[in-house]
């Protein structure tokens, strides 16, 4: 294994977190707002939007990741092995997106054929660019003090491109679209398109790969596969990131459900008006359109302002106690606080919103930990094999990132379903629809019992992981060691 210089410059840190800034512009949109759109705003049944986002979704983790991570591995360029896919996928990513969200006027079954078709090709383009990118991660440096900061600096532009989907980009469509949300998403996500693609490509240009295999490390598809199936970190990881991406997706989908449905308006109205007077005040007046809207985008502010500072500690926590035992105790914590929404009455908005930013900033204290440690398997698999199959190890966690999306995202869009909840398309053309009560019981229970069960499964789960601080530093010190006999 060759390797050059391990420090990273920051222009290159700053660079390459671009590019997962771009990939969470589609990302947070999809965990957001892909049921609600497909619900409420393009009018398909919850039993059809259930089956396409599990269905299309399993076909991506099971079949494109492991094709695309085997081929990005012995990819051969002079860009290196994963920038070029960064490079070639940039805008095509940015026009399928669109197209997702787009709303052309067709019959009820051409809108499902529609969304599945669009769905897949996002998924498609999505694996395309974002495994290599993650990827990247794992050959632009071995020095995991290295690493630790480029999770941490990589992660803080992944928090501002949730911070703008979860935040602004409900009341933006609002405004937008002035009350059609079919033209105010359509308008947002154009634009989303064209930045993201800036960002990617500028991903490509400024980094580059460090650590490149030599021709004695060079393996068969068949021996990357059984080095996988040996390597009980990375099972480990796998079940965890398909768990981590489940309440993702079941929690953050579930709180525009929450908001419209169960939290008291009144006393949504009362706590954010002194907020959204401030806010309109200095010129930012797309707040005081819809109250909920307005009072659903500032919890996730709050949510998302803390996770960055819990971000801030990450990297020192990692660095003297060891990413697992950090990450599965600050996991802990901060699934406590999703756990207290059972409590909460509709009236109760001041205890939503601090346990919002208190479960935001233990739980941002696991997120660059948690790429930061499939790194660290594909390290460790390179320790006990001499090998290093980088993409495919990450490709293995997209699995469980799609999987778990995609799982988390039916079971809320099926969960609702089974409390009765009523779509746009069973209701005729302008008649004002009315949930039945259950339905608010359905969204308390999807962002508190129900979000919180896989996070503390993830928990019981990380005692069997052995990667801690002390195997970290031996496989750091025995790889530098190798790395260095082959330069």
């Amino acid at each position: 294994m060759k390797q050059s210089q391990s420090k990273v410059s920051l222009v290159e840190k700053i660079g390459y977190s671009l590019g997962d800034l771009a990939a969470n512009l589609v990302f947070q949109t999809l965990i957001t707002y892909l049921a609600f759109f497909y619900t409420d705003i393009y009018g398909l049944k919850n039993n059809d939007a259930s089956i396409i986002m599990l269905s299309v979704g399993l076909v991506a983790a099971f079949l494109f990741n492991p094709i695309i991570g085997a081929i990005a591995d012995r990819t051969k360029s002079r860009w290196g092995k994963f920038r070029p896919w960064i490079l070639f996928t940039a805008i095509p990513l940015g026009v399928v997106a669109l197209l997702a969200f787009s709303t052309p006027d067709f019959t009820y079954k051409g809108k499902v054929i529609y969304a599945a078709v669009t769905y897949t090709l996002l998924l498609l383009m999505y694996a395309s660019n974002n495994l290599p990118y993650s990827a990247l991660s794992g050959v632009l440096t071995g020095d995991m003090g290295e690493r630790n900061s480029i999770s941490s600096i990589r992660f803080v532009a992944v928090m501002f491109a949730q911070f703008f989907v979860q935040v602004f980009m409900l009341p933006i469509i609002e405004y937008a679209g002035k009350g059609d949300k079919a033209a105010g998403i359509e308008a947002v996500m154009t634009w989303l398109a064209i930045i993201g693609t800036a960002m990617l490509l500028i991903t490509f240009f400024t980094t580059r790969e460090r650590i490149v295999p030599t021709e004695a490390q060079k393996s068969t598809l068949k021996e990357d596969l059984s080095d996988l199936v040996k390597n009980k970190p990375w099972i480990i990881m796998l079940v965890t990131t398909i768990l981590v991406f489940i309440t993702l997706a079941m929690k953050g989908g579930s709180y525009v459900y929450y908001f419209n449905n169960y939290v008291d308006a009144a006393a949504l109205t009362s706590f954010i008006s002194p907020i959204t007077s401030s806010l309109t005040a200095i010129g930012i007046n797309f707040f005081g359109s819809d109250p909920i809207s307005a009072g659903f985008g500032l919890f996730n502010a709050g949510g998302i302002i803390f996770m960055l500072v819990g971000i801030g500690f990450s990297k020192g926590l990692a660095d003297k106690y060891g990413k697992r035992d950090v990450f599965s105790s600050a996991l802990f914590v901060s699934t406590l606080f999703i756990l207290f929404f059972i409590f909460y009455k509709p009236q109760s908005v001041v205890m939503m919103f601090v346990s919002q930013i208190l479960h935001g900033f233990f739980y941002g204290i696991t997120i660059p930990i948690l790429w930061a440690m499939i790194a660290d398997v594909a390290d460790y698999s390179e320790w006990k094999t001499n090998r290093r199959a980088t993409a495919i190890i990450f490709s293995a966690m997209m699995v469980g990132l799609k999987s778990g999306l995609s799982i988390g995202g039916a079971l809320l869009t099926w969960i609702l379903g089974q409390y009765g909840y009523i779509n746009k398309e069973t209701v005729a053309a302008g008649q004002e629809i009315i949930q039945p009560e259950t339905v608010a019981t359905g969204a308390k229970m999807l962002v508190s019992v129900y979000a919180s069960i896989p996070f503390f499964l993830v928990v019981a789960l990380l005692f069997f992981y052995e990667i801690n601080k002390k195997k970290e530093v031996l496989i750091e010190k025995e790889l530098s060691e190798r790395r260095a006999k082959t330069n």
